[in-house]
Formats: C-alpha cells, sequence, structure tokens
C-alpha cells in the first residue's frame, strides 16, 4: 500500500541556492504557479468577447465577481469596495489551489503549513496595521469588550489579547488541517481498492463519496479563510 503522507513530500525540480539559502523551485511552487496562471486565464478569457449574452468563460468570471462582492459589501460594507481585488485574489486562489489538488498525481499546496501561514500572517498583519492606521491607539479599545465590569477587566483584557494574536494560527492551521487530513483519507481508502480485488468495490465507493465531500471541503475552506479576512477588516475598519 502507498504511505498517503509521501504525497504531501516537498520534492526540488529547479535545484537554485544563493548565498547559502535554498530557493528551489519545488512542486508547491509549480502548483501555486499554476494556480495563479489559470485564475488569469479565466479573467483574460471572460473579457476577450465581452457581450450582453455572456460565454461560458464570462458567466463564470461574472459568479467570482458577484460573489465576493456581496461577500465584501455584506461583511465590510461600502469602505470594503477598495479592498476587493485582494479578497477576491485571495480567495479565487486558494480556491484553484484546492481544486487543483483534487486532479491524479497533483500537489496540494494548501496542504502545507508554511504556506496557510504565511497568507493568513499576512491578513493578521494587514488588518492590524489598517487599524491602527484608520484609528491609532483606539483601535486598541478592541482589547476592552463594551460592558464588562471594570472589576473584570483584568481578566478580559488578557483573553482578548490572546484570542486576537490567536487567528493567523487559527485561520492557518483551519485551511492545512482540513486539506491534509482529506487527501489523507482519500490515499488510504485508495490503498485497499486493488489489494481487496472484488472486495475493492466497497472502498471504492468510500473513496468516490469522499471524493466529492473533497470537493466541497475544497471549496468552503477557501470561503471560510476569505469570509474571515473580511471580518477581521470590518473589526480594523469600523471597530466593531
Amino acid at each position: 500500500m502507498a504511505d498517503p503522507i509521501h504525497q504531501f513530500e516537498i520534492k526540488e525540480l529547479i535545484p537554485l541556492e544563493i548565498f547559502e539559502t535554498n530557493i528551489s523551485y519545488t512542486n508547491s511552487s509549480l502548483f501555486m504557479s499554476l494556480a495563479i496562471i489559470f485564475v488569469t486565464l479565466l479573467l483574460l478569457l471572460s473579457i476577450k468577447n465581452k457581450s450582453l449574452i455572456p460565454s461560458r468563460f464570462q458567466s463564470i468570471s461574472e459568479i467570482f465577481y458577484e460573489f465576493i462582492a456581496n461577500m465584501v459589501s455584506d461583511n465590510i460594507g461600502d469602505k470594503g469596495r477598495k479592498f476587493f481585488p485582494l479578497i477576491f485574489t485571495l480567495f479565487t486562489f486558494l480556491l484553484f489551489g484546492n481544486m487543483l489538488g483534487m486532479l491524479p498525481y497533483s500537489f496540494t499546496f494548501t496542504s502545507h503549513i508554511i504556506v496557510t501561514f504565511v497568507l493568513a500572517m499576512f491578513v493578521f498583519l494587514l488588518v492590524t496595521l489598517l487599524g491602527i492606521f484608520i484609528h491609532g491607539f483606539k483601535f486598541f479599545g478592541l482589547f476592552v469588550p463594551k460592558g464588562v465590569p471594570m472589576i473584570m477587566l483584568p481578566l478580559m483584557i488578557p483573553i482578548e489579547i490572546i484570542s486576537y494574536l490567536s487567528r493567523p494560527i487559527s485561520l492557518s492551521v483551519r485551511l492545512f488541517a482540513n486539506m491534509m487530513a482529506g487527501h489523507t483519507m482519500l490515499k488510504i481508502f485508495a490503498g485497499f481498492i486493488v489489494p481487496l480485488g472484488i472486495f475493492g468495490i466497497a472502498p471504492l465507493m468510500v473513496d468516490v463519496a469522499l471524493t466529492a465531500l473533497e470537493v466541497l471541503i475544497a471549496f468552503l475552506q477557501a470561503y471560510v479563510f476569505t469570509i474571515l479576512t473580511c471580518l477581521y477588516l470590518n473589526e480594523s475598519i469600523n471597530l466593531h
């Protein structure tokens, strides 16, 4: 039976080293590049022949646009319009990355904590610096819950600070853990199909069901990551 963890191994495709620092182009880098290329191609094809009766690519792009625009409007408001390109890029990058990982012999870069943590830390630093830039020291009022008795503040403030600082961890682990666990389960059940012979139909059926579930999870995890980013931006902009 094939090792279910082997699929997450980082492999160097183009070895590169500068000043004793390994900056090799890996399989993870390749599929990140592919995700960017496919998103760019989709958008370019959708605007190539714009018409009142949208083409297939134009329809898909418009669905993405309306979906993200509604997400930004509902969770941030009018002030969030300037952040639409960021949210759109983040969602499509994660979605295409997750979906590419569903293809046979592909690689899921979102199954690595270093990738998801870098994205989560970028969001964390962005919303924190943005909040300080807009509101100054008033931004730190987020750590003082409204309506809490003064006697409880010495307990509540540290809890709020720890909760805020743990955001990049929870944001990154949620995406990484779901993608890694799902792909591991798929590989485990797939490993039973051939050795069991005729009885392999049972794990095959389970694997088909898990594949459908994993496609849904791939979309949901991209959605959860971006909607939480919207909520964090709303908090920084509007201090809610």
